[in-house]
């Protein structure tokens, strides 16, 4: 078997939708207060779609954006990977529409339904392809309306979430100094049951019961998730940097998931690593679930927050339990 290539992120790009909805417009829907939302998760404001708005659509327009940015003609693209919660519909793969859209007529590609860790899954399954060497460009998309599946009299959940998509382009590395080092995933199947949405697939479809009973939305036990989220985001960052020969101080960036900023902070106090190296921004999107990562790359980017060496980590929790972390050296 051949040496293996290293890949790399050679691309970010985002697309938001540019609705906004604050805390005081929840305030007249549901009963909670902006101040409420502000201190128990740090958010201020997220944006959703309008109707008739689907996560293909923001997956394609983050990954126009990306290929116009590139100057990547999308028939070079040979794979798509759509990390998704909110298909568009159960069949075909929102990847097939992506790719219908994007007129990339030489990819194949799939969904992967990893929750909050999906981009980081899809991540690296990119990242094993072009290291493989049987691809040289592939796309890989976090995308989620998570609008869809809220419930908007559930004040508990309805504030937490937001719309949006991101995506990065993986290509082989120019050398191994750079691009994706190494990565850490697991599941725990037991926390299942404290953040999932019942209805909708083979064991409860929809009917006039599942309805009637809300069982379409995401149901969340919030301190269940929190501690665990907290307890093993800050576990895989350590792993990947201890079994890599580094330490927290060695880091220029962590872009975590943002599903609450207490869970954010908690973490950072557990890894030793000052504000500066954490990229924050659910005050403004909440929780895009498999968007977020790209959408914190992507902010880095675009604020001189990321150079060409830098050491990154890449870590989020989400349903499932799934848990996923990247370690890499930023190749642009």
């Amino acid at each position: 078997m051949g040496k293996r290539i290293r890949a790399k992120i050679s691309g970010v790009a985002c697309y938001v939708p540019p609705r906004v909805v604050t805390n005081k417009d929840f305030e007249k829907i549901v009963d909670t207060t902006d101040e409420w939302i502000r201190t128990r998760t740090g958010i201020v404001e997220r944006h959703f779609v309008d109707p008739g708005v689907a996560t293909s659509h923001l997956a394609t327009e983050a990954a126009r954006r990306l290929l116009a940015a590139r100057q990547v003609d999308p028939k070079e693209i040979e794979m798509i990977i759509v990390a998704t919660v909110t298909p568009d519909m159960m069949f075909p793969a929102t990847a097939c529409l992506v790719q219908d859209r994007l007129g990339a007529t030489n990819a194949w590609g799939f969904d992967l339904s990893g929750a909050c860790s999906g981009f980081v899954y899809a991540l690296t399954v990119g990242a094993q392809m072009v290291g493989a060497g049987t691809h040289r460009k592939v796309l890989v998309i976090g995308s989620d309306v998570m609008s869809s599946i809220i419930n908007f009299k559930d004040r508990a959940t309805c504030v937490l979430f937001g719309d949006a998509a991101g995506a990065v382009l993986v290509e082989p590395a120019e050398s191994d100094a750079e691009g994706i080092l190494d990565f850490q995933h697991d599941v725990d199947g037991s926390g299942g049951v404290f953040l999932y949405m019942p209805a909708g697939g083979s064991l409860h479809p929809p009917s006039h019961e599942t309805v009637d009973k809300a069982m379409h939305y995401v149901h969340q036990e919030g301190q269940q998730v929190f501690k665990y989220a907290v307890r093993r985001m800050a576990e895989v960052a350590c792993r990947l940097l201890e079994r890599n020969g580094y330490t927290s101080q060695d880091l220029k960036l962590v872009v975590p998931h943002q599903a609450n900023l207490r869970i954010i902070r908690a973490m950072q106090e557990r890894l030793g690593v000052e504000d500066s190296k954490i990229v924050v921004n659910i005050d403004r999107y909440g929780n895009t679930t498999a968007a977020t990562i790209p959408l914190g790359l992507d902010e880095a980017v675009r604020d001189g927050r990321l150079h060409k060496g830098d050491l990154v980590l890449l870590v989020a929790v989400g349903a499932g339990y799934t848990t996923g972390g990247i370690l890499m050296r930023w190749a642009y």
